[in-house]
């Protein structure tokens, strides 16, 4: 997994509700964990765009409910900076459901804008987006 360039804000909470933008048969996903994010004893993790995720699946397919998942969240509300000094922010809150801890994506499809830095993070997502913001 490669480095992000940007100081990512970190902008979903441990417990927050994302749906996804995939055709993997999840549509809302409930953050448990933030994988390989460390914090200070005491402190809730939060989940920045292109973080590796845990999650537990609220709705979708029914062979699909109740069942913990990775996910990588694609889009975030909150704005953050990149190092060219512009500022990037999504309508919503977006994440992609993926089979493993390597980022191979469990659908096909990923509907709508994707951020540079999960492209950059992880090419096997990038492939299947349609845009690259």
């Amino acid at each position: 997994m490669k480095a992000v360039t940007s100081r990512m804000t970190r902008a979903l909470n441990h417990g927050a509700w994302v749906e996804t933008c995939d055709n993997s048969g999840a549509k809302i996903i409930k953050i448990m964990t933030v994988n390989r994010h460390k914090t200070v004893k005491g402190r809730v993790p939060q989940a920045a765009v292109a973080d590796l995720v845990m999650a537990s699946v609220k709705s979708g397919r029914p062979d699909m409910r109740k069942q913990v998942v990775y996910a990588v969240i694609v889009r975030a509300k909150k704005e953050w900076r990149r190092k060219d000094g512009t500022r990037i922010s999504f309508e919503d809150n977006a994440a992609v459901v993926v089979k493993d801890k390597d980022g191979n994506p469990k659908g096909t499809i990923i509907k709508g804008p994707i951020a540079k830095e999960v492209a950059d993070r992880w090419p096997l997502l990038s492939k299947n987006a349609s845009i690259i913001v």
